[in-house]
């Protein structure tokens, strides 16, 4: 691939971001809105069409790992690992 065919693709690749931001947008917003709307009818569950939306509080456990590291241990069970990371700027 020449440099002019990477710069054009980087440059498709910027634009199809943009737009994938864009429409992550909208659809947070459309997600607020029935978010809204569950809310206001207090309901964690609503069949809607073919749809079945729920909206309901779930527990998670996650380590502390401030505390970890406060009590020392982190260094100890912690390992390292090399990623590969793409950008275009």
């Amino acid at each position: 691939m020449s440099i002019n065919e990477l710069s054009t693709s980087a440059r498709t690749y910027r634009e199809l971001q943009a737009e994938i931001r864009a429409l992550q947008e909208q659809a947070d917003a459309v997600k607020q809105a029935i978010i809204a709307e569950m809310d206001a009818r207090k309901a964690e569950s609503v069949q809607a069409g073919e749809y079945t939306i729920r909206y309901a509080a779930y527990q998670t456990t996650r380590i502390d790992t401030a505390r970890i590291k406060a009590d020392g241990l982190y260094a100890q069970y912690s390992a390292s690992s090399t990623a590969l990371r793409f950008t275009v700027a």
